[in-house]
Order: C-alpha cells, then structure tokens, then sequence
C-alpha cells in the first residue's frame, strides 16, 4: 500500500496540464475561481479513474479516431496554453481569459487530458495490495488516490496565488512565464512520444 501512495504521489505532483493549469486560475483569478476549477478536475479525474476501471476507457479508446481527437483537443489546448504563458511578457499571468476557468472547464480538461488517462491506468491496474478482494481494493485505491491527489491541487493552487501576491520584478515575471511555458511544451512532447509510441 504504501508502493502504491509512493506512486500517486510522484505521478501526481509532476507538472502535468492539470497541475500546471490550477496554478494558471489560481494566479490569474484567485482563490474562489480556483477552487471551482479544482472541484472540476477532482470530478473529471475520478470519471476518467472510473471509466479505466470499468474497461470503458479500453473500449472508447480502441477506436484510432477517437483517440486522434482527444490527443488533438488536448494537444491544442496545452499547446494554446503555452502560447499564453510565453507571450504574457512581463505580467505574471498563467492563463488569460475574459471569464475563469471554472468547475465544467476542469471536467473537460481531465476528459481530454492523456496523462489522467496514463496515470489512472498504471495505478489502477497496478501496484496490488489487496489479493482477496478486487472491489475492495479498488476503492481502496481510489480513497488513496484522492487523498493524495486533492493536497497536491490545492498546494498547486495557493502556489499560483502566492506568485500573484509577490512584488516581483518584471525581468523575473518574465523568466518564470518563459519557465512555464517551456514546462507546458515539456508536457506536449512527452505526450505526443507516448500516443505515437502505443498508436
């Protein structure tokens, strides 16, 4: 069990659209948005958690075009994404956008999100603890699951919202919306090594 919070955790808190994009709202739109935004993600992530378990995913995901249209949607938005970041200058701005993000958004971006999918996967069909019962030990999983993931989200969160806060100099604004756009860059390349690597 304890292999298994190891690995929530290390697969969870690595910059990934969902952390990368709370710390955007948390910065561009405070506390209040940001919470709406992580409730959405919460409830997306465990939709995504539960169509692995159920063998839904497999399913859905064994039809070449639909799994071309999420990798795409989720390629343009991080790609949008980056875009944002880089050419936001020397204002410390994650995301822009005219109305916050909210709770629907964070479902949406899980739904598209391909390392919601990677990470439910090896969690899910990996990491056993459980021998005598597989229901019991998949809700076991998901108890574990969330109560590692939702501290990370927050901390995410309240790290953006602190970067909002912080009297920093232009040159470091600069700097730190260079460092996450190239994070965002980072996470679209290794996902689109992974989707051509399996397809």
């Amino acid at each position: 069990m304890l292999t298994f919070a190891a690995a929530v955790f290390f697969l969870i808190i690595t910059p990934g659209p969902g952390v990368l994009s709370t710390a955007g709202v948390g910065a561009g739109f405070g506390g209040r948005a940001g919470l709406r935004y992580v409730a959405g993600l919460c409830i997306g992530t465990n939709l995504v958690a539960l169509a692995v378990v159920t063998g839904l995913a497999a399913v859905i995901l064994a039809d070449p075009r639909i799994r071309w249209a999420l990798f795409a949607a989720s390629t343009a938005y991080l790609l949008y994404l980056a875009f944002c970041i880089a050419t936001a200058g020397a204002r410390l701005a994650f995301i822009r956008h005219a109305r916050a993000p909210g709770l629907v958004n964070g479902v949406i971006l899980q739904f598209i999100n391909p390392k919601a999918y990677a990470v439910n996967t090896a969690l899910f069909t990996g990491f056993p603890f459980l021998g005598t019962s597989y229901l019991g030990e998949v809700l076991a999983k998901f108890a574990i699951v969330n109560a590692i993931w939702l501290p990370i989200h927050l901390l995410w969160l309240w790290a953006g919202i602190r970067l909002h806060e912080l009297d920093l100099s232009p040159a470091a604004h600069r700097a730190i919306n260079i460092g996450m756009s190239l994070a965002m860059l980072a996470v679209v390349a290794l996902a689109a090594g992974d989707f051509f690597a399996r397809f």
